[in-house]
């Protein structure tokens, strides 16, 4: 291409395009990623505008911090908790294909998602600058440069997403918004911090080391902090941390955090370049001498900024009381962490971190503004307090609220609505039910559509789980250092008593209880039901443990052994969905000691974390029980719940099965056009996307290898090699069978197949029917 052209007087414009959707989305974030990558496959077209060159925000390479949410490092009592929809994809997807944690490939696969979607048009590199509105209360476009390609942009739509962590959509179109914290008496609410704490988090600026196996000198530049001097906490640096392990080098929630970034990134520089000099030249490390710095952050990651108001604002007693909302379209369960705004020069420690009894509901009224008519919000911006926000502020959070923004936008599109009218009674179940549709769970809703086939299918079973105790194999003896216990679903009826080898290594006694949670769907051991206290002789013994109690209602039991260094129980390798092993022990990262005891008028309650441990380890209790109980029952595959909540929510295979196979039929035949199977994913795992690495690519629970047969037993569906939660089948020419059959094979000699759910559908994409 060959271009002359003279003087011009007045100057250039640059070229301007102008670009029409049914939503904008600004801001590539999680948040924004999971909000455009849902409404687009419910066929609306998105625009998504991003001002970086990749997506991700704060779990990009760019930045590098792990998504985290409710599941919290398995640091608190939120089991199976992990997000589903599009933030488990994605987990699920980075944790088979990068379990090392390198941030590069989670690029590429977030990358991946969003190109994947032909609904979407993604502007990378793009900043939102200005806009224009209809009236007061609706946009109209926004405008947008790239600076790559040298376009200006018009983006159109009926709906905006505003996805972009300071909030500049919805800043500029005037709505209301929040900075910096709310005083007790506003709300209530007995954690809001004074003046002193501090009223802002700050922004963090990462680091990564390597050792390259030979001296490296480092000369420090001349904007290097003296980090001895100026950092009181300056003895917790060491050579061996690095990336997001490092948090607690904090900046700038004394300034403003959104006009003064640039001048706090330059503060973080001077801070870690410090940091590294440190390490490197007070000869404090002389294993730093073979180490040198591989990777500087170059823009800093924010924590909070702007918070917009919508119909309702999330505090500190919705996250602790966990109170129920009749428009619940997402959840939390990461802790109360706030930070004092000095960062890493308080003389504080990093956080504070408080948590509730189990996971908060999020409720839709807080993810539109309630001034801007066509503007949805997710991310950190939601109508949240600055207290609710230290809970509702991380990435998988966001992640999972921009799943339920981009459904609602998607509804809105199908029904001619903009976000608030979303509410009406009806409106309001048919987004939830269609969030759960794709796997979006929500706390205490069950899933149901009259469209899903299976709901009027007659199943059954190769055969079902009756559990009467784990199989004992590759037993490990280990001594009670801390106090351990089994985590297991109960059915209605008489407890059975529980049986298991002991061993003493002198005469002693151990305390054996039953507790169960003062709530349902909690995993919180807050109710004693009965407690043993058993003689020990020296040597290996076996024990019965009966306990008088009935339940009225299914429900998790923890069956806890106490704390004896001269006692040893016996674990096994065998391991099932559903079914966990819990630790009172300690888990730092999220200020979990063991047990939570809050000081007076905090507002929070005191509990004991029980905790499971990441595999290899976490090997269930050996054990066996008087009778068998019925707690994986063929029922759990179609009762709309696709994750253990009171009880397993699974159908499970006898271990002895050598064919695990699920048989629907119909009087008459159907017409299928396509299937979806839920299958075990390992709800409880974080799967933290960077710098932690994971033993395993596949979870051991999942059903790897099955095939689905019609009623002549002829294969018309094989896969091999699954990995994913959620398979959709869409056949090419819809089958006309009245059975089913789903043939699998066990994941491992030691796990049997499961299966939460099987739906069945005579359309590719049925629209639910309430």
């Amino acid at each position: 291409m060959k271009f002359k052209e003279e003087f011009v007087a007045g100057g250039r414009r640059e070229r301007t395009a102008v670009l029409q959707a049914d939503l904008v989305v600004t801001g590539g974030g999680l948040s924004g990623v999971c909000a455009a990558v849902t409404a687009a496959r419910e066929g609306i077209s998105v625009i998504l505008v991003q001002d970086r060159p990749i997506l991700g925000g704060n779990a990009s390479s760019e930045i590098r911090l792990w998504i985290l949410g409710a599941t919290s490092h398995m640091g608190n009592n939120n089991r199976w908790s992990r997000e589903g929809g599009v933030v488990d994809e994605i987990l699920v997807e980075n944790t088979f294909r990068n379990p090392e944690g390198n941030p590069l490939i989670l690029d590429m696969i977030l990358l991946e998602k969003v190109y994947n979607e032909s609904n979407i048009t993604l502007l990378l590199n793009t900043v939102v600058y200005d806009l224009v509105k209809e009236g007061k209360d609706r946009i109209k476009f926004i405008k947008a440069f790239c600076s790559q390609n040298s376009t200006a942009y018009h983006l159109q739509a009926p709906r905006f997403c505003d996805a972009s962590g300071d909030g500049i959509i919805a800043f500029l179109a005037g709505a209301a918004f929040r900075m910096g914290a709310e005083s007790k008496d506003e709300f209530g609410e007995l954690m809001a911090p004074d003046a002193v704490y501090g009223e802002l988090l700050g922004h963090s600026l990462y680091f990564y080391s390597k050792d390259v196996g030979k001296p490296v000198q480092f000369i420090p530049p001349s904007f290097a902090m003296d980090i001895t001097k100026e950092i009181p906490r300056f003895r917790n640096f060491n050579a061996r941390e690095f990336g997001c392990k490092l948090w607690w080098v904090e900046h700038g929630g004394r300034m403003d955090t959104v006009y003064d970034s640039e001048k706090i990134k330059w503060d973080l520089w001077r801070i870690v370049y410090g940091v590294w000099d440190y390490i490197k030249n007070s000869g404090k490390f002389p294993e730093a001498e073979t180490m040198t710095l591989e990777w500087v952050g170059t823009i800093p990651g924010k924590r909070e900024s702007r918070r917009f108001e919508g119909d309702y604002m999330l505090t500190q007693q919705d996250i602790v009381e966990q109170r129920q909302h009749t428009d619940a379209v997402a959840y939390g369960g990461w802790s109360i962490d706030l930070h004092p705004a000095d960062g890493v020069f308080s003389e504080q420690g990093g956080c504070d971190q408080w948590h509730s009894k189990g996971v908060f509901q999020i409720p839709y009224r807080c993810l539109y503004s309630k001034n801007i008519k066509n503007l949805f919000l997710t991310g950190r911006i939601i109508s949240v307090s600055h207290v609710a926000f230290g809970a509702t502020r991380v990435m998988a959070t966001s992640g999972y609220v921009g799943e339920a923004v981009g459904m609602a936008a998607a509804l809105c599109k199908q029904l001619d609505l903009q976000p608030k009218e979303l509410l009406e009674e009806k409106r309001i179940l048919l987004l939830q039910q269609h969030l759960m549709k794709v796997g979006h769970h929500i706390p205490n809703m069950i899933y149901r559509d009259a469209a899903d086939l299976a709901q009027v299918a007659n199943i059954k079973t190769s055969s079902t789980w009756s559990f009467k105790g784990f199989e004992a194999i590759d037993v490990q003896w280990k001594p009670l250092t801390i106090a351990s216990g089994q985590l297991l679903p109960m059915p209605v009826g008489p407890c059975p008593s529980f049986s298991l080898s002991i061993k003493a290594s002198k005469p002693t006694s151990i305390t054996v209880d039953l507790f169960q949670s003062s709530l349902a769907g909690n995993f919180t051991p807050d109710v004693l039901l009965e407690r043993q206290v058993l003689a020990l002789p020296d040597g290996r013994q076996q024990v019965n443990i009966g306990f008088n109690v009935s339940f009225d209602q299914p429900g998790y039991v923890f069956l806890i052994f106490r704390e004896n260094e001269n006692v040893s129980i016996p674990y096994t390798e065998q391991r099932v969905t559903g079914l966990v092993s819990v630790f009172n022990g300690e888990n730092r990262a999220v200020s979990n000691f063991g047990r939570q005891e809050p000081p007076p008028n905090m507002g929070v309650e005191a509990f004991e974390f029980w905790c499971p441990q990441r595999r290899p380890a976490g090997q269930n209790i050996c054990f066996s029980l008087s009778k068998p109980i019925s707690i994986f029952d063929t029922t759990f595959l179609r009762n709309g719940i696709e994750r253990p909540t009171i009880q397993s929510n699974a159908w499970v295979a006898d271990p002895a099965d050598t064919t695990p196979t699920i048989e629907l039929s119909w009087p008459k035949k159907q017409r299928l056009s396509s299937i979806v199977l839920f299958f075990d994913t390992d709800f409880d795992h974080p799967m933290e996307s960077v710098l932690m690495t994971h033993p395993e690519r596949e979870m051991p629970f999942c059903v790897k290898n099955y095939e689905l047969l019609d009623d002549k037993e002829e294969v018309c569906y094989t896969k091999k090699g699954n990995y994913q939660t959620i398979n959709r089948i869409t056949f090419e020419k819809p089958i006309e069978t009245n059975r089913l059959i789903i043939k699998m094979e066990h994941p491992s000699v030691y796990i049997p197949a499961a299966l939460f759910a099987v739906r069945c559908y005579s359309t590719p994409s049925s629209y639910i029917q309430i």
